[in-house]
């Protein structure tokens, strides 16, 4: 279970905050944030070795595309497609409404469920895949809210229980001043499944963590932790 944490606050210089996690198996292999697709120019994003696409990325006008499972999805199956493919078949559009709207005519049996978060400096918008049928798109309202393999904000999601009024109580981050939330996404505390910087199990936790701004005017800021956010440094993810 990944999870993205989003702020929304519109007619803020930076309006779009989010913070996400990737946990997955410690020996799959992948690549840090780059442009690793010279058919996709502007796409930087982290490049899994296994399936060939991402968990998470940005494209140059500013959208940007983090996937997760949905409960009991985890990891590959047969006669499925890979849904690192879907971060990277939104980013080839020039807003997080247009992605979200080629999402939605998708055949979401062709993927094992997924969550996708979509945002740009206009907003975000969660698109659940459900395993059959099309995926379902649907708004987030402004402020602050929690993704996991549940729907944004559920309290069904331990995760959420314990994290989402953390984040909702700290001082929201600038760019350039990230430590309130910082101290919540290296967070190791608590029993698994509520842990949002999962400690290790069965080969399992978290692999590495982002903070990415984008401004209402600008470039996009994105940092890139490549390993477990309580010991590995934040580094820019590109240069601007």
């Amino acid at each position: 279970m990944c999870t993205v944490t989003i702020l929304i606050r519109p007619g803020h210089a930076w309006p779009l905050i989010l913070a996400a996690h990737r946990d997955e198996r410690l020996d799959r292999a992948w690549d840090p944030p780059a442009a690793w697709w010279p058919d996709r120019p502007g796409v930087i994003a982290g490049r899994d070795h296994s399936g060939g696409g991402t968990w998470m990325g940005i494209n140059a006008p500013g959208v940007v595309a983090a996937v997760l499972n949905r409960p009991g999805s985890l990891g590959p199956a047969a006669g499925k497609r890979s849904r690192g493919e879907l971060p990277l078949m939104a980013l080839e559009h020039q807003t997080a409404a247009a992605a979200a709207r080629a999402m939605t005519e998708l055949d979401a049996g062709q993927w094992r469920g997924f969550n996708l978060v979509l945002a740009d400096a206009d907003g975000a918008i969660f698109v659940r895949g459900a395993g059959h049928g099309h995926p379902r798109a649907f708004p987030l309202a402004p402020g602050l809210h929690m993704v996991t393999s549940h729907d944004p904000n559920d309290p069904e999601s331990p995760r959420v229980a314990k994290h989402l009024e953390r984040f909702r109580q700290a001082v929201p981050p600038e760019p350039g001043d990230w430590r309130a939330w910082m101290a919540i996404v290296a967070d190791r505390s608590g029993v698994a499944g509520e842990q949002i910087n999962v400690v290790p199990r069965g080969g399992f936790g978290t692999v590495c963590s982002s903070l990415l701004a984008l401004p209402a005017d600008g470039p996009p800021v994105w940092l890139f932790a490549a390993g477990a956010p309580h010991e590995a440094v934040f580094h820019p993810a590109f240069r601007t």
